[in-house]
């Protein structure tokens, strides 16, 4: 397999799992795409590691090579087919890297959901300047911005194989995320649009409706995220 058909079949997992994008991406310069498709895959790559599968353990050693690899792309060098249009590009991979644990730490949520909020802020902030450097954005999104659509991520993970009482506690936590979701504003066009997409999944988890988005929602909500 080549380099080129190994990235397509990250970017085609992505795809699957963020079928919105196939409507939404309309708003995204053409030149941007690819970029976004991979820097998002990444995203949801880091995610899976770090919350996915009933043991903490692989997810852990995963984070941990992704570390690595992150490294390497701050110094040129790259393992990863994501790389192979990520690497290139001058952005703060070694800060990402460094955050990584703080990452795998929110697999438990703390008490609080402030508490939760604030264990994510180097995390939040990372990506945050990564994305800023990939897609020319004048202003970096707000951490808490991010912080919020990253344990709104969490908690659609964990949907569908949960206990009652383990669901019960995720909708009582979306609940929470909603009433305090600040608005994309700043940041670049993309995670603004990215942001807009979760949040419409989880006000669906929230009323018990299937969680991938209609086309017309999906339009309407990339449509104002764009505008910023």
């Amino acid at each position: 397999m080549s380099e080129r058909e190994a990235l397509q079949g990250f970017l085609d997992k992505w795809r699957a799992q963020w079928p919105e994008w196939a409507v939404a991406e309309v708003f995204v310069p053409e030149a941007q795409r690819e970029c976004v498709q991979a820097w998002l895959a990444l995203h949801d790559e880091l995610n899976e590691a770090a919350w996915g599968g009933e043991d903490p353990r692989p997810g852990e050693a995963k984070l941990g090579w992704w570390a690595e690899e992150l490294e390497g792309w701050s110094r040129g060098i790259r393992r990863h087919p994501l790389g192979l249009v990520l690497q290139k590009q001058p952005a703060p991979w070694g800060k990402l890297a460094a955050c990584l644990p703080a990452l795998h730490a929110s697999r438990v949520h703390p008490p609080e959901l402030e508490a939760a909020l604030l264990a994510l802020q180097p995390v939040a902030e990372a990506l945050a300047g990564v994305a800023r450097q990939l897609f020319d954005a004048a202003v970096p999104a707000p951490a808490r911005n991010i912080e919020v659509s990253l344990l709104a991520e969490r908690v659609l993970r964990s949907t569908g194989r949960a206990t009652l009482q383990d669901d019960a506690d995720s909708r009582a936590w979306a609940r929470s995320l909603l009433m305090q979701w600040p608005r994309p504003r700043h940041g670049s066009r993309p995670g603004r649009i990215h942001a807009a997409i979760v949040r419409g999944r989880l006000q669906h988890f929230v009323h018990g409706k299937p969680p991938v988005l209609s086309r017309f929602k999906t339009l309407a909500l990339a449509w104002r995220a764009a505008r910023g």
